[in-house]
Formats: structure tokens, sequence, C-alpha cells
């Protein structure tokens, strides 16, 4: 097992159609006015960006992100990551229940900071709790913005 790799997967369930659900997730540069713990996202250009994020470990991951995926027919949203992490994360949407939906996060990377491989193998309980709280906040935050428009 490598100990510096991650596989995340979270589903959320929003009360926003899919289209309105895409429309938020698409705009990542404000995903810090609703996701606490997304603290800085950084257009770079039209398909390449940088983000900031730190959850209640006291340390931040800075990584690029770069668009590899974006279909508003399908409701997916894919992009690579470098820098911190290095692999990929994916939005898939579906609708639900009528007017809901079925937000699907999942996330593969490998962990490149210098400090959180040296801690891979002790940290690795924590660093899962932490993305986990993470999603929790995002779900909750995301909900509430979907609410306010």
């Amino acid at each position: 097992m490598d100990w510096c790799r991650y596989r995340f997967r979270s589903v959320w369930q929003l009360a926003a159609p899919p289209d309105a659900v895409f429309a938020v997730l698409e705009r990542a540069e404000d995903y810090p006015s609703w996701w606490p713990q997304v603290r800085e996202v950084v257009a770079v250009d039209d398909t390449t960006g940088t983000a900031r994020f730190r959850s209640f470990l006291p340390y931040d991951l800075v990584v690029t992100v770069e668009a590899r995926r974006r279909d508003p027919a399908a409701h997916v949203l894919e992009i690579a990551l470098h820098g911190d992490l290095k692999g990929w994360a994916r939005w898939t949407l579906a609708a639900i229940e009528g007017s809901r939906t079925r937000a699907v996060y999942e996330q593969e990377v490998e962990v490149t900071s210098p400090l959180m491989r040296r801690l891979a193998v002790p940290g690795r309980p924590v660093f899962r709790a932490n993305h986990a709280l993470m999603m929790r906040a995002g779900q909750r935050g995301l909900a509430a913005h979907l609410r306010a428009v």
C-alpha cells in the first residue's frame, strides 16, 4: 500500500436541480464564498488556476488546477491537480426526486508535500478525518448557497 495515495468519494444530496448546482460548481473562483476550507482560488487563465485549502489541521495545501472535462449536458466537471496534491477530482451530478440533485465527488490523489509524506503512516487517519470534515462543511455551505440564490 502506498500510504501517500488517497481515494475519496462523497455523495451529497442537494435541494436544487442539476443545472443550478453545476452552475455553482463550475465557478471555482467563488468556492471560498461558500466553502470555508477553500481559502483561495486564483484564475491563471480560462482553464487553469491555483487553490489553497485548509481544514482543521494548521497546514495549507496549495495546488494548481487544470480543467480536464466540463460537460454541462452530462453534468460532469473534472480537474487535474498538481502541487501539494497530484491527481484528479471529479463532480458528477444527477437529478433525483424531482428538482433535487445527487452530487458525487470523487478524488484520487498522491500527497507530494514533503511534510505530509513524512507523516504519511501516523497521520493517515487524521488526514482522512480532515478531508471528511472539509467535505461536510462544503456540503453545508453549498446547500446554504443554493438556498440563497
